[in-house]
């Protein structure tokens, strides 16, 4: 493999919330491509538990979108969101533009797992899912587009279920809007090394 432009996709493929470009269409057949390579990621015992359901519809997604900056404003107040700013003002304005302006993404992605009934799911089930969801994030970065992965649309998931139709054995994990982004590229993010948080054989030992 091609090492260099293998760890550039894995550590430049950011949360991509203002540089989402709402004006430029997406085709629905990069959505499926990237979909059929997202599910080649591993799975809890190896059981293909994945669902996806892709939103085009205005309507449903104006709803959706609708549902996700109910459940944003809910948790990030006025208050919160001051406060939040104070020490990350970037991250802020960038999460509250999103709740803003998702109903404007071309497409929306939920990612779902099946799961044993409407209670909520274990860890093990998110295992047959989660991995999917980001090597999507992944195959959409490669091809140009950029994803934000959400989830606060879960304080209302049995709305959601109701809007798209989703049974109730299927628990969803993961909402994505999707969209080419703008500008060339990105960076790797700033982050605590690796080094500082790994431990060998026990709690601290850094070595």
């Amino acid at each position: 493999m091609d090492l260099a432009t293998v760890d550039k996709l894995l550590t430049t493929t950011r949360t991509v919330r203002k540089r989402l470009d709402f004006g430029r269409p997406v085709p629905p057949e990069i959505i499926q491509e990237c979909l059929e390579i997202a599910i080649q990621a591993p799975t809890g015992g190896n059981i293909q538990r994945y669902h996806f359901v892709v939103i085009t519809d205005e309507t449903k997604r104006a709803e959706l979108s609708a549902i996700y900056k109910r459940a944003y404003l809910e948790v990030y107040t006025p208050e919160r969101q001051a406060e939040a700013s104070q020490t990350d003002p970037g991250l802020i304005s960038s999460a509250t533009y999103l709740a803003e302006q998702m109903h404007n993404a071309p497409r929306l992605v939920v990612a779902c797992v099946e799961s044993s009934g409407p209670a909520p799911a274990g860890p093990g089930v998110y295992a047959s899912i989660l991995p999917a969801v980001w090597s999507l994030m992944l195959a959409l970065r490669a091809r140009g587009l950029g994803s934000a992965w959400t989830t606060l649309h879960l304080r209302y998931e049995q709305e959601v279920a109701a809007l798209l139709g989703v049974p109730d054995n299927i628990a969803q994990a993961v909402l994505l809007p999707v969209a080419y982004y703008t500008g060339d590229d990105f960076k790797p993010a700033r982050r605590i090394p690796a080094r500082q948080r790994t431990y060998w054989d026990q709690w601290g030992d850094t070595r």
